[in-house]
């Protein structure tokens, strides 16, 4: 075990950075919660002239001075939202700022921004290179957060990128969970593509093991594959094997959704859950995994999760007189 840490999280009320609290707490270290400044909305034009220009950065220099890491784990988590300005702000700015307040401290301490797998989009296999695709406004907001990390912190900061993050209590689960135990729990023939999804507990494990390690992690880390393929991941939550949908059929759909999402920006995000659902995509191998890292929670955990939806649905349904 690395020597007890005094770790910042910023964001530490919301859903991963309470995982994170937990993990670091868990694991003997010293966590301290932080609220994240509120900033403005503004177009990503005016991202980095801000950044350069306010007097928060030398404050959260003063106030992370004698931490010996920092975890960004705040933003808005909403894919779906399409205000690119209030986006911006949250997802792009904040991370600048943070990232200029820790290269400004005497002693830097090491930044761990929490980003995620949309950056990269639709690309072949997610990885921990640069190469990104945002297709939407939210995907677009964390790329530019990236961007600051790299520019203003190139030698403290530390991007990592989780794929879908679950919970009992989390919107896109619950999404996912009825879309399991209902007739159109399908999956692209034959079912077998890897999908990259993640456990909350495994994220927040992973996001305390950056912020704490003694090696130099690189700067950029993307979350390793947990083992579930589109096939098992709706047993999972279901209960039951998928049906499968021929390929050439499911690709026409997605495509159409996809064409859809252009005209009509809600849908884009939906449209790119259920090409995931589908098709899944490949995850390269990650540094954590060379590092020593392990998920504490694995397919056993993903059953229980489901077992978990499965009754809280059954219970309100009884409630509301409805037959299950």
């Amino acid at each position: 075990m690395s020597a007890v840490k005094r770790v910042a999280v910023i964001g530490a009320s919301g859903f991963v950075g309470s995982h994170v609290i937990h993990a670091l707490r868990n694991d003997g270290h010293s966590a301290i919660p932080m609220k994240a400044p509120r900033l403005s909305a503004m177009p990503p034009g005016q991202a980095r002239s801000f950044v350069e220009t306010t007097e928060l950065v030398a404050q959260l220099a003063s106030d992370l001075a004698d931490f010996d890491a920092v975890v960004n784990a705040a933003g808005n988590p909403d894919a779906s939202h399409r205000d690119t300005d209030s986006l911006t702000a949250a997802n792009g700015v904040l991370p600048g700022v943070l990232a200029a307040a820790v290269a400004q401290a005497d002693s830097p301490a090491r930044l761990v921004h929490v980003s995620s797998a949309v950056v990269q989009g639709r690309l072949p296999v997610l990885d921990a290179s640069t190469a990104t695709q945002p297709f939407s406004a939210y995907a677009s907001s964390k790329v530019l957060g990236e961007d600051l990390i790299r520019e203003l912190a190139p030698h403290h900061g530390v991007i990592y990128r989780p794929p879908s993050v679950h919970a009992a209590d989390r919107r896109v689960t619950r999404m996912t969970g009825r879309i399991a135990r209902s007739p159109f729990a399908t999956v692209a023939r034959p079912g077998s593509a890897p999908t990259p999804q993640a456990l909350a507990a495994n994220v927040g494990s992973a996001i305390a093991f950056l912020a704490t390690v003694e090696q130099t992690p690189p700067q950029i880390v993307a979350h390793p594959w947990e083992g579930l393929s589109t096939a098992s991941l709706m047993e999972a939550l279901g209960g039951r094997p998928p049906r499968e949908v021929p390929r050439p059929l499911a690709k026409a759909i997605v495509n159409l959704l996809e064409t859809t999402g252009r005209a009509l920006p809600r849908l884009s995000a939906n449209a790119r859950r259920i090409e995931m659902l589908w098709f899944g995509q490949p995850q390269a191998r990650s540094w954590l995994t060379e590092a020593g890292w392990q998920p504490a929670a694995g397919v056993p955990e993903w059953e229980a999760l489901g077992r978990q939806l499965t009754e809280e649905y059954q219970h309100i349904n009884t409630r509301e007189g409805v037959s299950t």
